[in-house]
């Protein structure tokens, strides 16, 4: 069995050495163990579920993937590949501090910040930080969540980790199916594709969690928005060289995936940017360049009607070497364009700095980019956040074949 310990900055450089180290991520590992990082704020733990301990006399698919032992996989287990650190090499943040909102000064303004809105509780974890990381183990208003982003799909998704009477933690495996992030549960040691968020491998397979909605915004927005909030810390426990992008010009339109992909699809190049749905029956992928050149579509997903509003200002944190200092690309938010049963309509507006605003034709209210009524019958009125992800159209398309393309 495998021992299930956190991998210290020391523990990580050995357990690199003799490895292909393939994805710059894994050589930037070793080549900035060593450098301090600044020093930050006061840091604080606002809460902690404890997760399940570790289940005995159950097969490991982090250490026997392939074993004919496993309930049946719900993916082609061929397609699973070392992205070059071993489980844990990438060290997920289990217990993750927090800064207040108003005090972070170590954040430039363009610079993208996955962000969560839960029952009333406001939180950022900076880009900067999940690149290192990517996965953080958190909970909000007494809720285990997990918070995930993939660099190589530019994917940042949400899940509730509890599963029947279990709460499980994650860890990064090392390994990647579709050039995703492939996410192991400590519990059962089974192994998660991150888009989909179900088990493909081990004790769990077939399992799906449940995703939470999650946004990647500019931290200047996400602060003006709610300087109460909390930001997920530097005190990591870790060093590493946040701000700092191992994957410099990775976003380029026309360039592949790092990693081989069970389907391609050409109908877009595959770092196409898309707004997908993952949680739906219904397979759409919208490209958000679409989006942003009108500052909002609507899309009917499941019966439901989501609005997608697109705004221009967010640095990619796949672009220059600097995450703050990455050229400007749209940014999303999506939600239910539903109102106590009534459908709504919406007609966007974009103003001369860019700002986004919407009024339905069914009232004539004005809505903000974040989902509110600011005059009009509906003021002060919140549309619900649809569970959506911006990610690449290559990430998408190897998940989902058989997904409608919205375009215009």
């Amino acid at each position: 069995m495998r021992m299930n310990k956190s991998t210290t900055v020391t523990g990580t450089v050995a357990l690199l050495v003799g490895i292909t180290a393939c994805t710059p991520l894994a050589q930037d590992l070793e080549a900035t163990a060593e450098s301090p990082d600044p020093a930050f704020g006061t840091s604080v733990v606002l809460e902690e579920v404890f997760a399940d301990p570790r289940e005995d006399d159950i097969l490991s698919a982090v250490d026997a993937p392939f074993d004919e032992g496993h309930p049946p996989a719900h993916i082609d287990t061929a397609g699973l590949r070392s992205g070059g650190p071993p489980p844990d090499g990438i060290p997920s943040i289990n217990q993750p501090r927090f800064e207040p909102a108003d005090s972070v000064l170590w954040l430039e303004d363009h610079e993208p910040v996955v962000t969560l809105d839960f029952n009333g509780h406001h939180r950022a974890y900076p880009v900067r930080i999940l690149t290192w990381h990517e996965i953080v183990n958190d909970t909000v208003d007494g809720v285990p969540l997990v918070i995930t982003y993939c660099p190589l799909c530019n994917t940042a998704i949400a899940f509730d980790r509890r599963v029947d009477d279990r709460v499980l933690s994650f860890g990064v495996s090392g390994m990647l199916y579709n050039s995703d992030l492939v996410m192991f549960d400590r519990q059962t040691e089974s192994l998660w594709p991150q888009v989909h968020g179900r088990a493909g491998v081990g004790h769990l397979a077939g399992t799906q969690l449940d995703f939470v909605p999650v946004t990647m915004v500019p931290w200047s927005q996400w602060r003006e928005e709610h300087p109460d909030g909390w930001v997920l810390s530097r005190d990591t426990g870790h060093v590493r060289n946040y701000g700092r992008n191992p994957y410099v010009g990775y976003d380029e339109v026309g360039s592949d995936p790092l990693f081989p992909v069970a389907r391609e699809d050409d109908r877009l190049l595959s770092k196409t940017r898309i707004v997908a749905f993952p949680s739906a029956t219904d397979s759409v992928a919208v490209v958000t360049q679409a989006v942003a050149a009108v500052g909002a579509i609507t899309v009917e997903v499941d019966d439901d009607p989501i609005v997608i509003v697109a705004i221009d200002g967010l640095a990619s944190a796949l672009d220059d070497i600097s995450i703050a200092e990455g050229r400007e690309i749209p940014w999303t938010r999506s939600f239910i364009a539903r109102v106590e049963g009534q459908d709504l309509t919406f007609e966007p507006t974009v103003d001369a700095s860019g700002a986004v605003t919407l009024v339905d034709a069914e009232t004539g209210s004005t809505w903000n980019s974040n989902g509110r009524a600011i005059a009009g019958f509906f003021e002060g009125t919140q549309l619900e956040t649809a569970v959506t992800i911006d990610t690449f159209w290559f990430a998408w398309a190897a998940f989902r074949g058989d997904t409608t393309v919205i375009s215009e």
